[in-house]
């Protein structure tokens, strides 16, 4: 997948491959914001070589062509540079905490999911221990039985 086409990822487009239903809930509810759709196409681009290539043309030009007079040591294309750099931290950090809200929402579903065999286990314990109990019985009742059936054969024949 291209970087351009994961700009518009989109919930729907996960049938193509596995993902999680919390995961899906959460695109689903990222694409409804506005400030999140523009936070992920931002993040998605300053996160692709395109963006490489074309800072590094960027800087090249600026460096051949002086602009607006700007010369060694560039005082202008620092300050430039600068403030990219502090948008581009923030833009980092929020996809840091985007990271951080989709691991917290699996973590949620697994421990969930957790909890949901923990009751499954212990239903499966109390019947495994209630057929071992029936088990027993069972084989009281046929030892029982057995001890009767010889006993009555025993006395038939010494009759």
């Amino acid at each position: 997948m291209s970087s351009f086409s994961r700009f518009f990822w989109r919930a729907e487009h996960a049938a193509d491959r596995a993902v999680h239903p919390a995961l899906l809930r959460d695109a689903e509810e990222r694409t409804q914001r506005m400030q999140d759709r523009i936070a992920d196409i931002i993040t998605a681009f300053a996160g692709s070589m395109v963006f490489v290539y074309i800072h590094t043309a960027w800087f090249i030009a600026w460096v051949l062509l002086r602009p607006f007079g700007d010369g060694f040591p560039f005082g202008l294309l620092t300050m430039l540079v600068s403030l990219e750099a502090i948008f581009l931290s923030t833009f980092i950090l929020i996809s840091q905490n985007r990271a951080d809200i989709r691991r917290q929402l699996l973590a949620d579903e697994e421990w969930r999911l957790v909890q949901a065999e923990e009751v499954e286990n212990a239903q499966i314990i109390r019947l495994t221990q209630q057929i071992f109990e029936m088990t027993e019985q069972i084989h009281r009742l046929t030892v029982e039985v057995h001890s009767a059936v010889r006993g009555r054969e025993v006395t038939r024949t010494g009759d």
